[in-house]
């Protein structure tokens, strides 16, 4: 099976979609998800507890999908809910089980989600578990002892086009790539222009870099990211489309940046906002000629 370094590697566009883990034990709803996807993307990227709600590991569902899906699956890793020993625990773990691509990030606060008096750990941030994830690749552990075998890791570091303060959104993914980081993928992203002055800014560092695509699903959706999610730009010709044409608007916007982004980055990242068949929508008039290689 081809990892998604492979794909990087080869393909002048890669596709991945996320994928969140069940609020359980039962894996059937994302084998259904993970298979109907097979041929139409190169990966899937599982979460870690998003929004700090609680859901199933990422490294065994990853690890599942592989087994049973066969597509390759990235795995969040956040520091919220682990020390140093237990990020390497994980990692290692994770590696055992052949699941070797990462997307490291900080986390959400657990006062955001359903655990709401859990207490956060963050030891490290994302910069230090970038850097945890290298060691282990170069044989070490986090404070210099050998290890018996040291890990392969493709490690993934999320990037901010639309950062309030770009310059200290530019130095902290500095101090990501320093620190060992492969691949770089962005939060959501509308429009392809503002991306492109982004990307030239990085381009001495080399990196393929993979954009987030949050389709808007609904006017309702698209009222709550403008007041409550900060971060996210949706720019004033697409609120209007949406207000006017409600879920297709959203998904014709979509469509079009997937048609656009080949010309700008290496990569684009599918969020299903909980909606698979809005995956579907999006995805089904660029397949013939995005997705190669499979």
């Amino acid at each position: 099976m081809l990892e998604l370094v492979d794909y990087l590697q080869t393909l002048p566009f890669v596709l991945t979609v996320e994928l969140e883990p069940p609020k359980g034990c039962d894996l059937s709803s994302v084998y259904k998800y993970a298979k109907a996807l097979k041929g139409k993307v190169h990966a899937v990227n599982i979460t870690d507890s998003p929004m700090a709600n609680m859901r199933m590991s990422p490294i065994a569902v990853a690890h599942m999908v592989k087994q049973e899906a066969g597509i390759d699956a990235v795995f969040h890793l956040t520091c919220r809910d682990r020390n140093v020993i237990g990020l390497q625990a994980e990692l290692l773990g994770a590696h055992a089980l052949g699941v070797r691509s990462i997307l490291v990030l900080s986390g959400d606060p657990p006062s955001r989600g359903d655990h709401p008096n859990a207490r956060g750990i963050f030891e490290v941030d994302s910069v230090g578990l970038v850097k945890i994830a290298h060691c282990l690749n170069q044989g070490y552990d986090w404070t210099g002892h050998a290890l018996k075998g040291a890990s392969n890791f493709h490690i993934g570091v999320a990037a901010n086009p639309l950062a309030e303060d770009m310059e200290k959104e530019l130095e902290r993914l500095a101090k990501k790539i320093e620190n060992g980081a492969n691949f770089i993928q962005t939060q959501p992203i509308y429009e392809p222009e503002i991306l492109a002055r982004f990307v030239e800014r990085i381009r001495p560092y080399d990196l393929p870099v993979i954009a987030g695509v949050l389709p808007i699903k609904s006017r309702k959706m698209c009222q709550h990211i403008l007041h409550n999610i900060p971060g996210i730009h949706i720019p004033s010709w697409l609120v209007a489309k949406i207000e006017k044409e409600d879920r297709q608007g959203g998904v014709d916007a979509a469509r079009q940046l997937l048609r656009e982004l080949p010309y700008v980055v290496q990569g684009a990242h599918i969020m299903p906002v909980g909606s698979a068949s809005l995956v579907q929508e999006v995805l089904a008039p660029v397949n013939s000629q995005q997705v190669a290689g499979m």
